[in-house]
């Protein structure tokens, strides 16, 4: 749990390739105290192991769109025949609690949440090069030419959005990776909006030495 008071959220995006979700599992694994991940909610049915608050919250479809007419999704789309979004009570549950919560989340959606949400930052994961998002993702050995060719055609209009993000963080490396994302929430964490208790409580206590006012 944090010790800075209510969590803070931290929308990760990036390119596909670029090790999200890598950097994203092993920030979690160095930090399970400090960082929650946000689970999402969907409408399709549960894959083998898969448990429900843990990997998604399933939901059926009227259930879904129930939660679209409460406004109780920070974001949602439908994909092909399936519903996913981000529930906004887990997500404000944690944060009350004084987790860090970690959303990774395609660019579309993470401007919603930014919208929803403008006190959450946004932080744009990359490899160093193009070249190396690109051995990256011939060297998974599991998608032809053409896909790879689709992904780097999206890379090329995503490029076009990263300045809408707060940070952009290169991952050269996953360790010095996870430490770059921890260092930039830590930041967040001292800046004076999310420290108005802490300022109010020293104003206060500085009242007595105000001279002839």
């Amino acid at each position: 749990m944090s010790s800075q008071g209510r969590g803070i959220l931290t929308i990760i995006s990036g390119f596909s390739g670029a090790g999200k979700g890598t950097v994203v599992k092993a920030l979690l694994a160095k930090y399970p105290d400090r960082f929650r991940l946000s689970v999402s909610a969907t409408t399709r049915q549960p894959r083998d192991g898969e448990e429900h608050g843990v990997h998604y919250f399933f939901r059926s479809r009227d259930e879904f769109e129930q939660m679209i007419r409460d406004d109780q999704l920070l974001e949602y789309a439908q994909y092909v025949t399936n519903y996913y979004g981000t529930p906004r009570q887990y997500v404000e549950e944690q944060l009350a609690a004084g987790h860090d919560v970690i959303l990774e989340i395609e660019q579309q959606g993470a401007f919603q949440v930014k919208k929803a949400m403008p006190e959450a930052i946004l932080i744009f994961l990359t490899p160093p090069t193009i070249e190396e998002l690109e051995r990256r993702l011939r060297g998974r050995h599991t998608e032809t030419e053409e896909v790879i060719a689709s992904r780097l055609a999206q890379a090329a209009i995503e490029a076009e959005n990263i300045n809408l993000y707060d940070y952009i963080v290169i991952n050269d490396d996953v360790d010095g990776c996870v430490e770059s994302l921890k260092h930039l929430i830590d930041g967040e964490h001292q800046k004076t909006c999310w420290n108005e208790t802490k300022i109010q409580e020293l104003q206060k206590d500085l009242q007595i030495y105000r001279k002839g006012e």
